[in-house]
């Protein structure tokens, strides 16, 4: 796929999500690998995704390096460099600041297997990972550390969301379901009473569906154009 497919592809994806209210001003952010290459393609920093275009997202390679894009890219980008180069299986990063997973963010409440497809796509748990300043070479670090455990979505402590996908289509359901998610089991622990979840067994053939699909993505036998 050439850059600028990629590229038109992020704009697309931010300004849906914008629309669907998952993504809010500035906040947040969004990438793709670029195939092929060690480098991916980046939303700007601090610019409206509503009047983004494909000439403002950046092209980075894993040393940081700004390839292509006539604005500065993402405060976030050294996080997505490292995280695809631990998971040959994410083809697409979305950092958002949505708000139910925010707010569990806020309790420190990891989200449990509470739905087959959340354990089927998103992982066995949603984990929280501690609080990093934006920006900073200790968030991508942290960041670095818990991505291993092969999960697609994880809550940043007062922070947000990041969310994985083998392409932008699956990483934006993810962040659905996420949210989705993220609103029951909030409603469920207000109610003060014991949250069900679904079986042990369930859930570990859930994931290792997932894993199954992340590995053929690795090795490059995964059909990208459906599930």
């Amino acid at each position: 796929m050439e850059t600028i497919a990629l590229k038109k592809q992020i704009v697309e994806a931010a300004q849906e999500l914008v629309r669907k209210g998952y993504l809010m001003a500035t906040g947040g952010n969004l990438s793709m690998r670029i195939p092929g290459r060690p480098a991916f393609a980046i939303t700007p920093s601090n610019y409206d995704y509503l009047k983004m275009t494909t000439d403002n997202v950046s092209v980075l390679d894993f040393e940081l390096t700004q390839l292509e894009g006539n604005l500065k890219p993402s405060v976030e980008s050294a996080m997505h460099g490292v995280i695809y180069q631990i998971r040959g299986d994410v083809n697409a990063i979305v950092h958002t600041h949505q708000v139910y997973a925010s707010a569990l963010t806020l309790i420190k409440a990891p989200i449990p297997a509470l739905f087959d497809e959340q354990a089927r796509f998103l992982g066995r748990s949603v984990e929280i990972i501690p609080y990093a300043p934006s920006g900073t070479g200790f968030l991508k670090n942290t960041a670095a550390k818990h991505v291993k455990n092969r999960n697609n979505a994880f809550m940043m402590q007062n922070h947000g969301a990041l969310v994985f996908g083998h392409d932008m289509e699956r990483a934006i359901h993810n962040v659905e379901i996420l949210e989705k998610c993220s609103l029951a089991y909030l409603l469920a622990i207000c109610t003060e009473r014991k949250v069900s979840r679904i079986p042990l067994a369930v859930r570990e053939i859930a994931f290792a569906k997932l894993r199954k699909d992340q590995k053929k993505v690795e090795q490059g036998k995964f059909d990208l154009g459906g599930e």
